[in-house]
């Protein structure tokens, strides 16, 4: 099975002030597709910075990234960085990042619009993935006459609409109760072996390192360990 990620001795630094910030200290991580991969730290280990860069939403200071075994995206320009985030990643962010003047239907269908899709095979799409995520009653509702349970579905929806390789989630269930939280990974979970899409997480969560088949404990910017979801390294 394919690396679908492949990252080789990654820094990054942030210079606040006088202060260089050593966010990531020599990263290496390789991830397989259908991965349902978890990355836990400490506020402060990299987490979210590690994300930022396998999404092409920021440049390693150093060390290089690979993603499909072919696209090395270390000095990715910004226009071929945004065209890799339109047709291979999906995100889903934990304040979901939802437009409030859309519905439902017209927020899981605007990446399709934006990539280009025919109207019919948007219909089909969004549809399906409404389908898949509970909401077909509330199709028409606004973002803001919804529960944040129902806004995490939306968003999950809206992420994988494009049929992405590869989800990104920072802190997916953070804002969320136990039992809406519980059902957002139930349904990632069925799209990533549904789909074979592969998913990883930053996450303080209990719930979902329980639910991942890998994860990736990181410490002052390094991988401490990596532990299979049977608990072996």
């Amino acid at each position: 099975m394919e690396n679908i990620i492949s990252a080789k001795n990654v820094k990054k630094d942030y210079i606040l002030g006088k202060t260089k910030v050593e966010a990531l200290k020599g990263v290496d991580l390789d991830v397989k597709q259908g991965e349902f991969l978890c990355v836990v730290g400490p506020s402060g280990s990299g987490k979210t910075t590690l994300l930022n860069l396998i999404g092409c939403l920021d440049s390693p200071t150093s060390g290089e990234i690979t993603l499909f075994e072919k696209y090395n995206i270390s000095h990715i320009s910004d226009k071929d960085a945004t065209h890799m985030r339109r047709d291979n990643i999906g995100f889903i962010f934990q304040t979901f990042n939802l437009i409030p003047v859309l519905n439902v239907y017209e927020n899981i269908e605007f990446p399709l619009i934006i990539q280009g899709v025919p109207k019919d095979e948007r219909e089909k799409r969004v549809n399906d993935l409404i389908t898949d995520v509970a909401l077909e009653e509330f199709i028409k509702h606004k973002p803001d006459e919804l529960s944040g349970g129902q806004r995490q579905r939306i968003a999950v929806a809206r992420a994988l609409v494009t049929n992405p390789k590869l989800i990104l989630a920072d802190e997916p269930t953070a804002n969320l109760d136990k039992a809406n939280g519980l059902n957002i990974l139930k349904i990632m979970k069925h799209m990533s072996e549904e789909h074979g899409a592969t998913f990883i997480f930053s996450t303080h969560d209990q719930r979902v390192m329980e639910q991942a088949k890998r994860t990736v404990v990181l410490s002052d910017g390094r991988i401490e360990k990596s532990v299979n979801g049977n608990g072996q390294h």
